[in-house]
């Protein structure tokens, strides 16, 4: 009975080993279907079908690395960003030895523009295999988005040994040494880009930048004409190509270029910002009636457009200006100075003729407003000096104090701005604070005269 029983318990668990065994297979084939389903559906490029199916495959096999990878990729082809990031973490864990996830995850959180993290997916992915050219000039790309120019440049160069043809990379290679300041250098790298992808506009459109940094103003033209004959559609290559011309001085080429650009475009406001630019830079001479009035005729065109820019609207009222309408020279400097976003030169220049005209609130005004735009600069002293004469003329004693504050935090050892502010704070009813800084002038100047009769004026009071 006993050998009965075992030999039932026996079969009994060979009969559920085969089951399971069984189940095994069953399941393997399943997972392998839904992989192949999902494969299908995706070369086809109906992603929501391949995410069906990989989900299936994970679900039968959620251990498996590849389930997570195909629907990661599946999820990052239909721009779902976030959850192709989450299955391709889950795949680089459950597989730290494969290179695919890594890449992957690196493509998606650059495309996140998460920087940072595409690096640190790149670097994990390189450790692994540091053979592939692309992976790390995918890798010096994240580094320059991240602001990392010297490490980008780093991962440039060992991806131009591991293929020195790679178009991009010297490209980029060029836009770092760009950003450092090293024109010749970049020059030379974007020089490379070109000449391995001639058709490429991006590559180009940086070397003619560089080339006018550099004032290879030749060099600079013919990139633009190189641009303008591989998008030719667009009339801001011929404009570039014009502005390019005139800033050789080719005022003759200039116009010729932006005219026959005008022929193809003869509505299009930016070649006529452009040709009453030149018009109005070009040197006059004996023709000063004719060429202002060019450039009036076609700055006019685009000033009355609502959609003028802000240095357009100044052009038109530099040209009216010159052409001695000086009332509405001003009332178009103030509509350019009012336009957003406002080119900072138009509320100087606005502020420039309303001083003219007496208008000392307004010109008080852009003033402050162009310094907020340009605080840095070098003029930030004679500026602020400048406002504060503009508040004394108005009789704000206060303001003229604030201003000429900072006049002397610009330039601190300039004796004038000191007695300036001295006297403001006089004007303003603090003899006590006028006081301290006529000594703080005279410890840096004691023979200065102005100082020396403030310091005359505040002992009598």
């Amino acid at each position: 009975m006993k050998r009965t029983v075992a030999a039932l318990a026996l079969l009994a668990a060979a009969a559920g080993g085969g089951a399971l065994a069984y189940q095994a297979v069953s399941r393997d084939r399943n997972y392998r279907a839904e992989l192949v389903r999902g494969d299908a559906a995706l070369a086809d490029r109906k992603t929501f079908d391949a995410i069906e199916a990989y989900s299936g495959a994970v679900t039968l096999r959620p251990e498996s690395m590849l389930g997570y990878l195909r629907r990661g990729e599946a999820y990052l082809e239909r721009g779902d960003l976030e959850m192709a990031a989450r299955d391709l973490g889950k795949a680089s864990i459950l597989d730290p030895s494969a290179v695919r996830p890594l890449e992957d995850l690196g493509d998606v959180e650059y495309r996140r523009e998460r920087f940072a993290q595409a690096v640190q997916s790149y670097e994990g992915r390189l450790r692994l295999d540091e053979r592939s050219a692309d992976v790390t000039y995918k890798l010096a790309l994240a580094r320059y988005r991240n602001g990392d120019a010297p490490g980008a440049l780093t991962a440039v160069a060992q991806a131009l040994k591991l293929n020195d043809r790679l178009a991009e990379a010297y490209y980029l290679r060029g836009m770092c040494l760009r950003d450092e300041r090293q024109l010749h250098d970049a020059a030379t790298a974007l020089e490379r880009a070109v000449a391995l992808a001639p058709g490429s506009v991006p590559p180009r459109e940086e070397l003619a930048d560089v080339y006018g940094m550099l004032d290879r103003r030749s060099d600079e033209i013919e990139e633009l004409q190189a641009l303008a004959a591989l998008d030719a559609e667009h009339p801001a290559r011929e404009v570039a190509l014009g502005l390019a011309h005139a800033r050789a001085q080719h005022w003759d080429l200039a116009v010729l270029t932006l005219s026959s650009a005008l022929e193809r475009a003869p509505d299009e406001p930016l070649i006529y910002h452009a040709l009453g630019q030149v018009w109005l830079e070009r040197p006059r001479d004996k023709n000063d009636r004719v060429f202002l009035s060019k450039a009036r005729e076609a700055l006019k065109r685009v000033a009355a457009l609502p959609t003028a820019s802000s240095t357009a609207l100044m052009l038109y009222g530099r040209a009216l200006l010159e052409d001695g309408d000086v009332d509405n020279a001003e009332h178009a400097l103030q509509d350019a100075a009012r336009r957003s976003p406002v080119d900072p030169a138009a509320l100087a220049e606005y502020a420039a003729l309303a001083e003219r005209q007496n208008h000392l609130d307004a010109a008080r005004s852009a003033l402050m407003q162009y310094d907020a735009l340009v605080a840095a600069d070098a003029d930030r002293a004679s500026r602020a000096s400048h406002i504060a004469a503009i508040s004394l003329r108005l009789n704000d004693a206060p303001t003229a104090v604030a201003w000429l504050e900072r006049a002397v935090t610009a330039a601190p050892n300039d004796a004038r701005a000191i007695a300036a502010l001295a006297d403001a704070q006089l004007r303003a009813g603090d003899p006590e604070a006028a006081t301290r800084t006529v000594a703080r002038g005279l410890e840096k100047d004691p023979s200065n005269a102005t100082l020396q009769l403030l310091a005359r004026r505040l002992r009598a009071f």
